[in-house]
């Protein structure tokens, strides 16, 4: 059924069992609190449906995905204006309370409660910084090729500390991870799916067609793909306290930050801003 949200619209296909989150950003394309606090309730609502006895029977969701109705855009990052107000007012608690919701949220959405369900990330646009992490955290990537995929930080002289270490050391390996990581460059979906980052490639304006086609192609195979997934956690298990323990280095590091660094931080957030306001004429 429809959901009362301002930041995300939820759809529920009942024939496939899914769930779909279209982000659509009332402010600017970013992670902000409000986001993660619906995407949060989501999670939630399935975990709620699971508690059902009949759910053993006939689960109510396999698949939840992840996709913007934003036009060019998936989520160009992290919440930069709260960011630069906090760094300059010397905010290290509130820059913390930001960072743990964050990746308290992306903890739930890797490892899913322990429910039995695939997550989907649709990539259509660009996913940037925290966008790319927000990624990096479903089971698998779907990108249509036209779809572009950056970690910037470093060109400010931080680094992305939502999970992109950890996740994309889990994915691909941890050289490779701090390549990406390091160069600030921009990536194209072909190029990271080459890496083994994107999992499967769509046509652009076919990226919706490519989920149903996932679906289809693994519908027999449901069980054992989760299986699988479940495996990747045991072999490479994710802790709530390695995402902390990392993101509190990125509140330390991001206090260190001189005032040309968060300059540099202030044209990005009105880069977002512009996008933004372009995506919606």
């Amino acid at each position: 059924s429809e959901a009362k949200f301002s930041e995300i619209d939820v759809k529920y296909d009942a024939k496939e069992k899914a769930i779909w989150q279209f982000m659509k950003f009332r402010r600017r394309p970013s992670v902000t609190l409000e986001l993660l606090n619906e995407v949060k309730q989501v999670i939630e609502t399935v975990e709620e449906a699971y508690r059902d006895p009949y759910s053993q029977i006939d689960p109510p969701v396999q698949y939840l995905v992840l996709a913007s109705s934003l036009p060019g855009v998936f989520n160009l990052g992290g919440d930069l204006p709260l960011f630069v107000e906090s760094i300059r007012s010397r905010d290290r608690e509130g820059l913390r309370r930001y960072a743990h919701a964050c990746v308290d949220v992306q903890y739930l959405r890797a490892t899913n409660k322990g429910l039995p369900i695939q997550t989907i990330s649709l990539v259509q646009g660009d996913a940037l910084g925290g966008g790319f992490e927000a990624a990096l955290a479903d089971d698998v990537i779907i990108a249509e090729e036209t779809a572009k995929f950056a970690l910037p930080e470093i060109l400010f002289n931080l680094f992305p500390g939502m999970g992109a270490y950890s996740f994309l050391a889990r994915r691909i390996n941890a050289s490779t991870a701090e390549k990406l990581m390091l160069s600030g460059r921009i990536y194209s979906a072909p190029e990271l799916h080459e890496m083994g980052v994107v999992d499967r490639i769509a046509e652009a304006g076919r990226g919706t067609e490519e989920v149903y086609k996932y679906f289809d192609d693994h519908s027999a195979s449901f069980a054992s793909r989760r299986a699988i997934f479940q495996s990747r956690h045991i072999v490479n298990p994710l802790s709530r306290e390695e995402l902390i323990e990392i993101t509190d280095l990125w509140v330390e590091a991001a206090l260190t930050l001189a005032p040309n660094d968060l300059r540099k931080m202030e044209r990005l957030a009105s880069a977002q801003n512009r996008r933004h306001a372009r995506a919606q004429r």
